[in-house]
């Protein structure tokens, strides 16, 4: 029986890349693809293929957001994370809201097949790199509050105070409280150093 492949990510040529790389292997079905996260809940609807391809970073939705709504309406689909990202928090994420594995998008094709071919086994796979990833010690994580990561998250797409204040609802003041508890938390002195270390830490999407 073949195995169906669908992937989700927001660059064509990664979609076409992949599907050249598996168009000609017999035991392999592709069932199509989706360029953000509610296009590939809607095709979800209609078919569910065995193996999902997901990038972390979609235009409407994180991946890893994706993966869990996913998992929660359709346990039986197997999620591979699928990115240039490499961070131990975002691969973590994606393991902790359901996914079989990951694998960076510089992976060969041998190592795409056999990592369809091990979590159809139900097992997991990582690539090389992130698997290094997940044994480094991890930086603790501040606590913030879910405004203070939407703060964070607009900063991290380059909006000024002003266009933050506009988008969320809040006073100018307000955002700068926030950005103020922002620097404090993460203990840093800056919004770049800030937005870096979100970044490494997963906490953000840019």
């Amino acid at each position: 029986m073949k195995t169906g492949i669908f992937i989700v990510d927001d660059h064509y040529m990664i979609i076409e890349g992949i599907r050249s790389l598996l168009q000609n292997e017999t035991d392999i079905e592709w069932l199509g693809h989706a360029t953000n996260a509610s296009s590939c809940l809607g095709f979800l609807k209609l078919q569910q293929p065995d193996v999902i391809l997901m990038d972390v970073n979609l235009p409407d939705k994180s991946g890893t957001e994706l993966c869990k709504e996913v998992k929660r309406l359709y346990p039986e689909v197997l999620v591979l994370g699928l990115s240039t990202f490499n961070q131990q928090a975002i691969i973590q994420n994606m393991v902790n809201n359901g996914a079989s594995g990951y694998l960076l998008k510089n992976a060969t094709k041998k190592e795409l097949m056999e990592a369809i071919t091990l979590v159809q086994k139900g097992k997991t796979y990582f690539s090389a790199e992130a698997a290094q990833s997940l044994k480094e010690p991890q930086e603790q994580q501040p606590l913030i509050t879910r405004r203070e990561k939407e703060v964070l998250q607009l900063i991290a797409e380059g909006l000024t105070n002003a266009e933050v204040s506009e988008k969320l609802f809040i006073s100018i003041p307000t955002v700068n409280t926030h950005r103020k508890s922002l620097l404090e938390k993460f203990e840093v002195k800056n919004t770049a150093t800030l937005i870096g270390k979100a970044i490494k830490l997963g906490l953000v999407q840019t």
